[in-house]
C-alpha cells in the first residue's frame, strides 16, 4: 500500500498566555537569528513538555515534540490519549489550520477535516450554501457537489432546514451536516476529531458505517479521533497513543487500546481496604477481593482453560435489611461482557446479622480471550430497586494456554469474537 501520509519530526511550542512571543527583544532576537542569520528559531531549545497536571517553570510548552509516523492509504488510525496530550493539535496541523513549528507532513490527496462542532461553516450563510462552499474550497466543481448534494442532504437528516442559516441549526444539526459534507465530497484523506461524541446514537451508528465504506470500499484514509474506545476497536485498523505531546505507542489497535487502559488502571488481582478507604456504606463495608482457584489458591493470572472465583470478604456493620449481590464483568476495551445477580438467594423479609462475611463466585472457563478482565461488585436491593453501591474492584489477565490435549493443537491464539466458549457440537448423517 502507498503511503497517505507522512509525519517528519512534526513539532509545535506555544508561548504560554500569548500568541507570539509578545516581547520585542524576543521577537528581534527571532527574527535576527532566522532571517538575517540563516539560523534556526532560538527559542526552539526552550521549553518543556505538554504535561497538563504539573506547572512548568518555562513560559514555552512543547504541545507536540518530534512526531513520526506513516499512515498507509486506505487504513484507519486511531488516536487516542488522555485531554491535552495534543490530539487536536497534531490534526489542526495536517489539515493546515495551523502551522508546526519544525518539520513537515507529506499528505497525498485532499484532505477533509471535521475538527470541531461548526468546522468550515459560516453562520450567515444556509446549509445549502455552506455545502457547495466547502466543496469549492476542497476544489471541486458545483457540478461534482450538485451531483452529490442529494446523498449529502439525506445523510445529515437536515433536509427540512435545508435553507436555513446556519446560526439557526444546533449542534447536532450542525456536526449532522458537517461530517456528511466531509465524508461524500470524495476526499482522499479524512479527518475527525472527537465531533461525533455530540451526534445521537443512531447517527454515530451512521457515521462509523460511513466511515467504514469510506476506507474499505473506497480506499480512502481515515483518522480518528476519540475517547469512545469501543468505536475505535470498531473502526481502526491500527492507532498511536500520543502522551504529552510525544508519540507513546504505534501498533494494532488492539495493542494501543489495552496499552492506554491498563496505564489509568489502579486495579489488582488482590485488593484490601481498611476503615480509611473502605468501599462501601453506612451498613457495609469491603474488606478484601481476590481471585481464586478450586484449591482456595489465590490467582494473579489465569488460564483461558481455568475456571476461577471472584471472592469477595466484607464486613456488615449493623444489623440490615436483605440485599443481594451482583457482579459485571469488562474486557480491556471496556466492553461490558456480562452481569450475574445471586438475588435468588435471599428473601426480601430477611434481615441480614452484623460481622463478617465472604461470597464467591465462579466463573466458567474458556469464555475469555487472551486479555485484561475487570470486575466490579455491586450490592443491591429491590422492590424498589436500589444500588447500595457498585464499584470495580479487581482485573486480572487471562493468559493463552498451552494445550496438552492433542486435540487442540492445531490451532492456539485468539479466536475472532469477544468470547470463546467451548460448545457442544454434533455431527450426524442424516436418515
Amino acid at each position: 500500500m502507498p503511503t497517505a501520509i507522512k509525519f517528519e519530526n512534526i513539532s509545535k511550542q506555544y508561548r504560554l498566555g500569548v500568541v507570539s512571543t509578545q516581547t520585542l527583544s524576543h521577537d528581534l532576537n527571532r527574527w535576527w537569528k532566522m532571517n538575517v542569520r540563516g539560523q534556526e528559531d532560538p527559542y526552539l531549545k526552550i521549553g518543556e513538555v505538554n504535561d497538563r497536571a504539573h506547572k512548568g517553570e518555562s513560559e514555552y510548552v512543547w504541545a507536540l515534540k518530534d512526531i513520526n509516523f506513516e499512515v498507509q492509504q486506505g487504513d484507519v488510525l486511531g488516536i487516542i490519549g488522555k485531554n491535552g496530550a495534543g490530539k487536536s493539535t497534531l490534526l489542526k496541523i495536517l489539515s493546515k489550520v495551523t502551522a508546526p513549528t519544525t518539520g513537515t507532513i507529506k499528505a497525498a490527496g485532499r484532505i477533509a477535516s471535521l475538527l470541531e462542532v461548526g468546522t468550515g461553516f459560516h453562520p450567515e450563510m444556509t446549509g445549502r450554501e455552506n455545502i457547495y462552499m466547502n466543496g469549492a474550497i476542497m476544489g471541486m466543481t458545483k457540478a461534482e457537489i450538485t451531483r452529490r448534494f442529494d446523498e449529502i442532504v439525506d445523510f445529515s437528516g437536515v433536509e427540512r432546514y435545508i435553507d436555513t442559516p446556519a446560526k439557526r441549526y444546533s449542534s447536532g444539526m450542525t456536526v449532522r451536516l458537517g461530517f456528511a459534507i466531509a465524508a461524500h465530497l470524495e476526499p482522499e484523506i479524512l479527518v475527525v476529531d472527537e465531533v461525533l461524541a455530540v451526534g445521537d446514537a443512531e447517527f454515530q451508528k451512521k457515521a462509523i458505517g460511513k466511515m467504514q465504506d469510506v476506507s474499505k470500499g473506497e480506499g480512502r484514509t481515515v483518522l480518528f479521533v476519540s475517547h469512545n474506545m469501543t468505536a475505535v476497536n470498531d473502526l481502526c485498523k491500527s492507532g498511536i497513543i500520543l502522551k504529552n505531546g510525544t508519540v507513546h505507542m504505534n501498533d494494532n489497535i488492539r495493542n494501543v487500546i489495552c496499552e492506554y487502559l491498563t496505564e489509568y488502571n489502579d486495579l489488582s488481582a488482590y485488593n484490601v481496604w481498611n476503615d480509611d478507604n473502605a468501599i462501601g456504606n453506612k451498613d457495609i463495608k469491603l474488606r478484601k477481593a481476590y481471585f481464586i482457584d478450586r484449591n482456595n489458591t489465590k490467582l494473579n493470572t489465569v488460564q483461558i482453560n481455568q475456571e476461577f472465583g471472584v471472592c469477595v470478604e466484607y464486613e456488615v456493620l449493623e444489623n440490615t435489611a436483605y440485599f443481594t449481590h451482583g457482579v459485571n464483568v469488562y474486557n480491556n476495551i471496556e466492553n461490558h461482557l456480562f452481569t450475574s445477580h445471586d438475588n435468588q438467594q435471599y428473601n426480601e423479609n430477611e434481615e441480614i446479622k452484623s460481622g463478617n462475611y465472604q461470597i464467591t463466585v465462579w466463573i466458567p472457563a474458556n469464555l475469555f480471550q487472551n486479555e485484561k478482565l475487570e470486575i466490579s461488585f455491586a450490592c443491591m436491593r429491590y422492590n424498589p430497586f436500589i444500588v447500595l453501591f457498585h464499584e470495580k474492584i479487581l482485573s486480572i489477565n487471562v493468559l493463552e494456554t498451552i494445550y496438552t490435549d492433542t486435540r487442540h493443537d492445531f490451532y492456539r491464539g485468539e479466536l475472532p469474537g469477544i468470547i470463546r466458549p467451548i460448545l457442544s457440537w454434533e455431527n450426524r448423517k442424516k436418515i
